[in-house]
């Protein structure tokens, strides 16, 4: 019984962090539009930062009840859900086209982030100095990004449409019906990551599954939903800038302001998560510039074999629990 009541519980808090991060980024992207910023800014922008929410939310409370493995844990397999799951349905609904800047600026920089986020893993502790530097290095991308949204008037990066596009005409959403999604968001969010961290770790708990595993499968799918519906959405209507910037502003995130901002407040000590995982993150994130690299597009045979890799490290971290054997 009490394993059905955690269940239906995960159930309720992936269902309320979903409707909060649906909220946030309904709210954030029709604010933003009204400023007429560029389609590819607001994928790497307003809505990675809205959908890395449940990211954050999450990896905070998890840090904050001395789960660091989920915390940690939930944003290495929330990074290769985007790269590998999300960017291979995304192109096999539509090959996705990227933008020469997005390779050589954003996609690399994501790698970077991987790697140096990797190398702080290593050791199997995020120190406050660690989460210092993410943080540091969160505000300079945020700057770089930004800046670059200033000089690129008349949106020279985004081939396929403009932000108001990409907001689906929220763009008449009146300035205080924008706030209280925001804030409602904000409340979902939190509300339902203490209810979905509470379960998942009582569910792990009785089925002898560590942290680390829940962490990087089911917290880490959950709380990938909302760049998953995003960026498919957005593929299948050609917006692919909104499409590769949500998954690639979203690992930028969750790495540098989630890891950051919550190592800062809670060091965390990992000791689930392995090198290969920290490998897999990182090779993902390669994998995905690769394809992006050679003809500027995410053809939709890439697409399949992100997805069959995905499908591969998730049987792969499942058949090594042996919980449900």
């Amino acid at each position: 019984m009490e394993i059905l009541i955690d269940v239906l519980l995960i159930v309720v808090g992936v269902t309320v962090v979903l409707w909060g991060a649906d909220r946030l980024t309904e709210g954030s992207v029709a604010m933003a539009s009204r400023l007429g910023v560029s389609q590819m800014v607001i994928g790497l922008t307003v809505v990675a930062l809205g959908t890395s929410m449940p990211e954050f939310c999450v990896s905070f409370v998890s840090a904050l009840k001395g789960t660091a493995d989920m915390a940690v844990g939930n944003v290495v397999g929330s990074n290769v859900f985007n790269a590998m799951l999300i960017v291979g349905v995304a192109a096999m609904v539509a090959p996705m086209c990227v933008m020469k800047q997005t390779v050589r600026k954003d996609l690399v920089f994501a790698v970077a982030a991987s790697v140096i986020m990797g190398a702080m893993v290593f050791d199997k502790e995020i120190t406050r100095a660690d989460a210092v530097i993410l943080s540091s290095l969160f505000i300079l991308y945020m700057w770089i990004t930004l800046k670059g949204a200033k000089t690129s008037s008349g949106g020279t990066e985004v081939p396929d449409g403009s932000a108001d596009t990409s907001a689906g005409g929220n763009t008449e959403m009146p300035v205080w019906k924008g706030v209280m999604w925001i804030v409602l968001g904000l409340a979902a969010l939190v509300g339902g990551s203490n209810v979905f961290v509470g379960s998942a770790s009582s569910l792990a708990m009785a089925f002898h599954v560590p942290d680390a595993v829940i962490g990087l499968t089911i917290v880490a799918g959950g709380t990938s939903m909302p760049e998953l519906a995003t960026s498919v959405v957005a593929a299948r209507k050609g917006n692919s800038g909104i499409a590769i910037g949500n998954v690639i502003g979203s690992n930028v995130f969750n790495i540098l302001f989630v890891i950051g901002i919550t190592g800062v407040v809670c060091p965390m000590t990992v000791s689930g998560i392995t090198p290969l995982d920290l490998g897999v993150m990182i090779g993902s994130m390669l994998l995905l510039w690769l394809f992006a690299y050679t003809k500027l597009t995410i053809a939709r045979w890439e697409g399949a074999v992100l997805t069959a890799l995905f499908v591969a490290y998730m049987v792969w971290l499942v058949s090594q629990t042996g919980a449900f054997a």
